[in-house]
């Protein structure tokens, strides 16, 4: 695993406007930054990463059959008590997940180790899928590239594979909140990865669906929503107004309500619980709870922070190291510590991506903190050797 520096494309704003890729710059800061790329061996790719991906998801599922159907643990799992039946219909019914990313500490050598799973709403798939691909693409006509570099990046096929699989009638509505540039651009690339596989789409904002007379869900023209893609988590849809009603509905959710369970951090606890001593896993607890083997330095995590919020690192004689957000009321886990990589002043998360339970490709994200958040940079990568 190398960090190679690399002359960005002449004409990279062009290639941006191009493919409407609107958020490259985030706050007047790069979030897409080609200056330099990380470069793989095949073995690496497939050892440390894509089977150990394809193992957990195994492991991940195994693991909601257990969940759905014990009290205790949904309860462990702050899901409210009214949505279990819910959750349980979803998995008893094998409703279909799409995609979902694992975030790894990673530094080339040995175990990759587990840090979450963003199951539910995973951001910068467009990125990943096609955006890293032309730029390989156009790194290699160039002369920058190698032309006998590759790329672990099977994304898009499987998701336009998977997406015909996934609507019922042959019909997507998706959703999004209004106020965001990044997750409209996601819904818009995978929209059109939908189209591409035959289906019919329909856009609408969250705040725009609607509910009948028999209750169900509707769009802006009061047709009944079939299936519904929604970049909107579901402990979000979960504490709506409109909670009540999602038993009954006959909408088909992508993702669907099992997956509440994987996108939730106390499925890292209940996870080393079952398989202590994985390799992939590192050690972890529901706060509060014995902790024999975490050490002294430690990750603590609410249950559903999503983008570095409310994460803190406890480390000896080192300060504290948080982010601030307004989750954590639901409680906390622990982790244990398995720093990120360093390359000069950068620290580098490796996010897997799964579509349809199948390892598919890399997203890389640097900070220049421990913790990734939502404006840590994307940097391509390739496979040579």
């Amino acid at each position: 695993m190398l960090r190679i520096k690399s002359a960005p494309r002449a004409n990279l704003l062009e290639r941006a406007n191009q493919y409407g890729f609107d958020f490259h710059t985030i706050d007047g800061e790069p979030y897409w930054d080609e200056t330099h790329y990380y470069q793989f061996t095949l073995r690496q790719i497939e050892d440390d990463l894509e089977d150990p991906t394809n193992e957990l998801e195994q492991l991940c599922l195994d693991l909601v059959g257990d969940i759905v159907r014990d009290e205790h643990l949904l309860a462990k799992l702050k899901v409210p008590s009214s949505q279990w039946h819910h959750i349980l219909d979803s998995w008893r019914s094998k409703e279909p997940s799409l995609y979902g990313r694992m975030d790894f500490a990673y530094n080339g050598q040995g175990p990759a180790k587990l840090l979450e799973y963003n199951a539910d709403t995973p951001t910068s798939i467009y990125e990943a899928a096609f955006f890293q691909w032309i730029w390989l693409e156009d790194q290699v006509d160039t002369g920058i590239v190698w032309r006998g570099a590759d790329q672990f990046n099977s994304i898009q096929e499987k998701l336009i594979a998977r997406m015909a699989e996934v609507s019922p009638d042959g019909e997507i509505h998706f959703a999004c909140c209004r106020d965001s540039v990044e997750d409209r651009a996601t819904v818009e690339y995978l929209e059109d990865c939908a189209r591409q596989a035959g289906l019919t789409t329909k856009f609408l904002y969250v705040e725009e669906i609607g509910l009948n007379t028999n209750k169900q869900f509707t769009d802006l023209q009061d047709f009944e929503i079939s299936c519904l893609f929604k970049l909107y988590p579901w402990e979000w849809m979960f504490d709506d107004p409109f909670s009540e009603y999602l038993a009954k509905s006959k909408t088909r959710f992508i993702e669907p309500a099992w997956k509440a369970l994987l996108s939730n951090k106390g499925i890292l606890p209940l996870l080393w619980q079952r398989h202590k001593g994985h390799p992939n896993l590192l050690p972890s607890y529901f706060e509060g709870e014995e902790q024999a083997d975490l050490g002294h330095s430690y990750c603590r995590k609410p249950l559903f922070s999503r983008e570095g919020a409310n994460i803190s690192l406890v480390r000896p004689n080192q300060p504290l190291l948080e982010v601030g957000g307004e989750y954590g009321g639901e409680g906390y886990i622990v982790q244990g510590l398995s720093p990120l990589p360093r390359f000069e002043e950068s620290f580098t998360l490796i996010g897997s991506w799964v579509i349809g339970h199948q390892a598919a490709g890399l997203t890389i994200r640097e900070d220049n903190s421990l913790i990734t958040k939502d404006t840590s940079r994307f940097v391509p990568h390739i496979i040579v050797g």
